[in-house]
């Protein structure tokens, strides 16, 4: 009984520290800097006047390679999230949100929107952690 404890509460410890890590990042602070993408006014797609489904209440960490070309899911339907699958090319599904397709300019971690309402396409600035977006259930 009491390994099974000593497992929980690690489990419990382990995961409120990554949660800790991603809302520090995800505050707003002067001396956070927040990537531009490149790309933004040669596609016509980061004009799209609104955004998807919530798919996470947090942003997703992922190492970016400079130079290299990405579709991030502005629909919320991919199953290969953050980055776009084709799924809002299904007829049936009537999706109008187009993938938004980015570059950066040197090779590190990034912290990529999940919630989908960041008005920094695709980065996370911090948006998720609006109480209207924390009460929505996600699928």
């Amino acid at each position: 009984m009491s390994l099974t404890l000593k497992k929980i509460s690690q489990f419990l410890r382990h995961n409120s520290l990554k949660l800790r890590n991603v809302r520090h990042y995800c505050k707003k602070a002067e001396d956070t800097e927040i990537p531009v993408n490149p790309l933004k006014k040669y596609y016509s797609a980061n004009d799209q006047a609104t955004n998807g489904h919530i798919y996470d209440k947090k942003p997703f960490k992922y190492t970016c390679v400079a130079g290299k070309t990405y579709a991030w899911c502005l629909c919320g339907r991919s199953s290969s999230q953050p980055f776009c699958d084709g799924t809002h090319k299904n007829q049936f599904l009537q999706i109008k949100h187009k993938p938004i397709r980015f570059t950066v300019t040197e090779t590190k971690d990034y912290w990529l929107c999940n919630c989908k309402q960041t008005k920094n396409r695709p980065f996370c600035d911090g948006t998720h952690l609006r109480e209207d977006i924390q009460a929505k259930r996600t699928l």
